[in-house]
């Protein structure tokens, strides 16, 4: 298993490269976040073993019972799932940045709830930009208003967007998503100059991901290998 990971991850590195290289991107303006979810500590605690520092978790209690087994490692932690009112506090307290806000009133939650000896916690806006009813996220004209209201609170740092467009084959398709999600991004900027982080691009899908602007991909089964 050691191996296959390393292996998985260098394979993913050079994707990046090449990605990036055809697009006319720095490879080293795209940060690879391991996507651990189900995945065990060890599991996690190989990829920092290969220089990942970025884990991305989307249930709660599985990230804290890996954040304790591996608060040796200096990793920065990122909370990419739904968010229920109940699971602010903890997210709050114990991660670096949610990518998955897409409410005002879970924002205003982890605002209250960082604690004041932590650094602001960073967020993106999970936007749905395909329109799927089975993802969450807000619609393109929920974003400047939702935007605003974000960057107003005093322990968040808003940092850009977070999307999850419909999988499809086609890396035309693709890049046409994520174009438009890099649009509404530039967009954003206009008013808020210092968001600075498009999140967008996995396993299937990073090569269009990185063309069309991506800062961070999340990467999970082309590293850990498929769920059992």
């Amino acid at each position: 298993m050691p191996l296959t990971v390393e292996n998985n991850i260098a394979k993913v590195q050079a994707r990046i490269r090449s990605a990036a290289q055809k697009f006319h991107r720095e490879a080293n303006s795209i940060t690879l976040m391991a996507v651990s979810k189900t995945r065990s500590a060890a599991m996690v605690r190989i990829a920092a073993g290969c220089g990942l520092a970025h884990v991305g978790e989307n249930y709660l209690q599985e990230a804290l019972d890996k954040q304790v087994e591996l608060q040796d490692l200096d990793l920065c932690w990122h909370f990419i799932g739904p968010i229920q009112s109940n699971k602010t506090r903890p997210i709050a307290e114990h991660f670096d940045w949610v990518h998955s806000i897409d409410r005002l009133k879970i924002a205003k939650r982890l605002s209250e709830q960082r604690p004041n000896n932590l650094p602001l916690l960073n967020v993106c806006l999970q936007l749905n930009i395909s329109d799927e009813n089975s993802k969450s996220g807000i619609s393109l004209d929920q974003l400047p208003p939702l935007a605003q209201q974000i960057s107003e609170l005093p322990r968040l740092r808003l940092r850009g967007i977070m999307a999850i467009p419909k999988a499809c084959e086609q890396i035309e398709q693709q890049r046409a998503s994520f174009h438009a999600v890099q649009q509404a991004f530039i967009d954003l900027q206009k008013d808020h100059p210092t968001i600075d982080t498009l999140s967008m691009g996995m396993s299937r899908d990073l090569e269009a991901a990185i063309a069309e602007g991506t800062t961070i991909v999340r990467i999970g089964t082309d590293i850990f290998g498929p769920r059992q």
